[in-house]
């Protein structure tokens, strides 16, 4: 069955200007290895493409570089980009579209998996939900007894914390940064230690480098500019002297000893 098309009535990208690439290999965002040009799609390319369905295409080429030495794969097309940029072209009132989950039924279901992590911690540790969108999570975690709050750059609850927290929660946010070192490194800032870092971002898969961008995470109208492997996650939380643990292909914990409210956690010491 071919893909159904999806409508989008935001104006066309007016910020966006790469329409041509340098050839030219560019330093790997993660461990600066130069990084050849990987592949190319249009930018309403978007993640509902799994379900059937898609965009239609904008005119506007992205294109999208691999490290040869971490397999991280980036674009540097939105690099330049205000903030304003990106709630204009991509976290506008569209973005529902290609994103409904991100409302109501995903930050629920990851404060109830939080809960469900950590029920021995629920008076002993302060949470910080990073790029928590709405702030629903948090909400959630408050209404289950947990001390909970949200930042997140893109919303109204974007005023960056002065206290640190036990655990940083950061879910679907790293693959939509630009940045990662610098991501990682303010939510590490933000740690206390011992603490933890809880996050999600699927990893490339196995047959990544056969079907490349064809890869229906890869989803620049969604924001997806970053796309994570195993490898590339371990090399960011290093110099913070931290360790990577997955729990699967989307569930990771970064974290330098295991602290307390993690000991019942099956995970390296």
């Amino acid at each position: 069955m071919p893909p159904t098309e999806a409508t989008e009535t935001s104006a066309t990208p007016m910020a966006y200007r790469q329409l041509v690439a340098d050839p030219a290999p560019t330093a790997c965002k993660v461990c600066g290895t130069p990084s050849p040009l990987f592949g190319v799609v249009d930018f309403h390319k978007s993640c509902i493409e799994a379900q059937g369905k898609r965009l239609a295409l904008s005119g506007y080429p992205v294109y999208y570089r691999r490290c040869p030495q971490c397999a991280f794969t980036f674009t540097t097309a939105f690099d330049t980009w205000s903030w304003d940029a990106f709630r204009a072209h991509i976290y506008n009132d569209e973005y529902i579209v290609v994103d409904p989950d991100f409302v109501e039924l995903r930050p629920a279901g990851n404060a109830h998996l939080i809960a469900n992590s950590f029920p021995g911690a629920k008076s002993s540790i302060r949470i910080l939900d990073y790029g928590g969108g709405n702030g629903v999570l948090a909400t959630r975690l408050c209404d289950a007894g947990y001390s909970a709050t949200t930042y997140d750059p893109y919303s109204g609850l974007n005023q960056m914390p002065a206290e640190k927290f036990d655990l940083v929660t950061c879910f679907e946010v790293l693959e939509h940064v630009p940045t990662p070192q610098a991501t990682i490194a303010a939510m590490v800032s933000l740690l206390k230690q011992p603490g933890a870092i809880l996050f999600s971002t699927l990893v490339q898969p196995k047959e990544f480098p056969a079907i490349e961008l064809n890869w229906w995470y890869a989803g620049p109208r969604n924001g997806h500019v970053s796309l994570y492997s195993t490898h590339s996650l371990a090399l960011l939380f290093k110099p913070h002297g931290m360790k990577v643990v997955s729990f699967n292909d989307n569930l990771h914990l970064a974290y330098a000893r295991k602290p307390p409210f993690a000991a019942h956690l099956q995970i390296p010491d």
